[in-house]
């Protein structure tokens, strides 16, 4: 394969099936999509390239619009990286489309803003189809009651309260664009975008809005535990299989092609 001396820089779309893995971000011998990506990449090119991701999704967490970019010497052209990447990577993760794109760009600073959906099946009975997709909750959601809180979310927040870590983070205010719940056949989606989240962010917010729906929580309180701004007071934290990431927007589409 013929090499340039100067490197390309790829943006990969990734869907994933997040369930057998220890999250986005490399881990030592834990299996992770990043570890699975640099190693379909590295039997491809024959490189160590780091990948890195617009959203560190955590463990168990799906997504349908993950957006990564590596480094490579490598000539082939984007559409064959979708085609050759999918051939090593596991059945549960797929590239989806790719672009060549400046060396300047940063798939997480550039990022306008992420989008995250939370799935939950509302019935009294469990379904084989939304097993490991969506969280079964069994009494009747006030799916009304439940957007009225979701009102208070929009526009810059301090969230500390739905956080359970900062890590190195600094602030925890972040600008929240929409905040929304839909209902069809008995599948509630929890639809949710922002500049950027806190860990657990999402999953804490439909916690709390899952106690809302269940009359076990008034939007008075609801809004009190936001603004008491303090860490890990929102949830309880909703399992991570009902979570996906499902769009990173960016100022242009990069030329990517879905």
């Amino acid at each position: 394969m013929k090499l340039f001396n100067s490197f390309n820089k790829i943006v990969l779309v990734v869907e994933y099936d997040g369930r057998r893995y220890y999250g986005f971000q490399w881990q030592a011998n834990l299996p992770t999509i990043q570890a699975e990506l640099e190693r379909a990449i590295q039997k491809l090119t024959g490189e160590s390239s780091r990948v890195m991701a617009a959203s560190r999704t955590d463990a168990g967490v799906h997504a349908r619009g993950q957006v990564v970019n590596f480094r490579t010497k490598s000539t082939l052209s984007p559409q064959t990286f979708v085609r050759a990447l999918n051939y090593y990577l596991p059945k549960d993760i797929a590239a989806k489309a790719a672009c060549r794109t400046s060396a300047d760009f940063n798939v997480r600073r550039d990022a306008l803003s992420r989008e995250y959906d939370y799935c939950i099946l509302n019935s009294s009975t469990r379904s084989p189809f939304a097993r490991g997709f969506a969280y079964l909750v069994a009494n009747k959601l006030n799916i009304e009651i439940m957007n009225k809180a979701c009102q208070f979310l929009v526009g810059e927040h301090d969230f500390a309260s739905f956080a359970t870590s900062l890590g190195e983070l600094k602030s925890t205010v972040r600008n929240v664009y929409e905040a929304k719940l839909t209902k069809e056949d008995g599948l509630v989606t929890f639809h949710m975008v922002a500049n950027s989240f806190l860990p657990h962010q999402v999953r804490n917010t439909i916690g709390l809005l899952i106690r809302v729906g269940l009359g076990k929580v008034g939007l008075e309180e609801f809004h009190q535990i936001m603004e008491a701004k303090t860490l890990g007071l929102a949830g309880p934290t909703a399992p991570a299989y009902g979570l996906c990431l499902t769009k990173v927007n960016y100022p242009s589409n990069l030329g990517l092609e879905i």
